[in-house]
């Protein structure tokens, strides 16, 4: 295998086995591109990205600026001299400049099955739809979102336990795997890029606070495929009646149950509440400044009648 220059460009968790995978495989990593350090935690310190800190323990050059669309960053790109740049949920818009200078081009690992699910938030997107299966797309990069040619893919199913955190672990991993044998592919002419498909495109648009909210009117399905999709990040949650204080409950694990009535009523004494269709059980909730407890020790802890109406609530995610 011939050695190439490689751009590195990723931020979060999701990039750094593509990014460790191509450092291995014996690839030079002239420069690492990622998000300029952000105000993060209680004390609201700066902290530099996932990828930002791996690059750095392994003596990777690191640029962090805040727009790729200055010309002097562009030159600076330029002037890396790579043979190929590879994308990895870096966060920032790759303008022409940037995607002409490698010799190569650019490649994306891309965590679906495009063209369904392009955009920033395709993991959760996934499996709040109830998809059966999704996985990577390594694509060429042009200068549409997520609409390059393909390279190569690979799938797994999405199951009834599959989690936000699952699947992304297992996308992250697959994404690294693809990435070196795209790399290969691509400098050795052995892959051609394939038109993505014009029928089938969705879009996974990003993820608020507000998309936690649960809104018991939606079907239990629903519901339960929202806390695996949205936990740990934004997080679903539900607000108590006014009359017992009003707090924010954090969900953070649910089930299907058996159960009917009114969308919100609490069913039992097992955190069970009804939903449009069916209820959903809360396995594992927390109240602000608590640590998290399952449901029926919530209930011990914080009464609340059988029959109580928890909260019509809204979400923007949508049935």
């Amino acid at each position: 295998m011939t050695a190439l220059r490689i751009v590195f460009m990723g931020t979060p968790d999701f990039a750094v086995p593509s990014l460790r995978a191509l450092a291995d495989a014996g690839h030079a990593i002239v420069a690492v591109y990622t998000q300029p350090p952000r105000p993060a935690g209680r004390g609201q310190k700066e902290q530099t990205s996932p990828v930002h800190r791996f690059a750095a323990e392994r003596g990777i050059p690191v640029r962090t600026p805040k727009s790729l669309r200055n010309a002097g960053v562009q030159a600076e790109f330029a002037d890396l001299g790579a043979d190929i740049g590879v994308v990895a949920a870096y966060g920032l818009i790759l303008p022409q400049p940037v995607l002409d200078a490698p010799r190569l081009g650019c490649l994306n690992v891309h965590g679906s099955l495009l063209p369904r699910w392009r955009g920033a938030a395709p993991i959760q997107r996934a499996i709040l739809a109830g998809d059966a299966e999704t996985g990577i797309t390594i694509m060429q990069m042009d200068a549409g979102l997520d609409t390059g040619a393909m390279l190569l893919e690979d799938r797994v199913a999405i199951t009834a336990d599959t989690t936000a955190s699952t699947l992304h672990d297992a996308l992250a991993a697959m994404g690294a795997r693809l990435i070196v044998e795209a790399v290969a592919g691509v400098a050795d002419g052995r892959l051609t890029p394939v038109p993505q498909p014009e029928e089938g495109v969705t879009y996974a648009a990003k993820l608020t606070r507000e998309d936690g909210r649960l809104d018991w009117s939606n079907d239990a399905a629903f519901v339960e495929r929202q806390v695996r999709a949205l936990t740990p990040w934004p997080g679903c949650w539900f607000d108590l009646p006014a009359a017992l204080g009003g707090e924010r409950i954090k969900v953070l694990e649910a089930a299907p149950a058996d159960g009917d009535g009114p969308p919100g009523t609490l069913l039992d004494d097992r955190l069970t509440v009804a939903c449009g269709t069916g209820a959903v059980r809360l396995l594992r909730v927390q109240r602000p400044g608590k640590a998290p407890v399952d449901g029926a020790a919530f209930l011990r802890g914080f009464a609340i009648p059988t029959g109580t109406v928890l909260g019509p609530g809204s979400c923007s995610a949508g049935n």
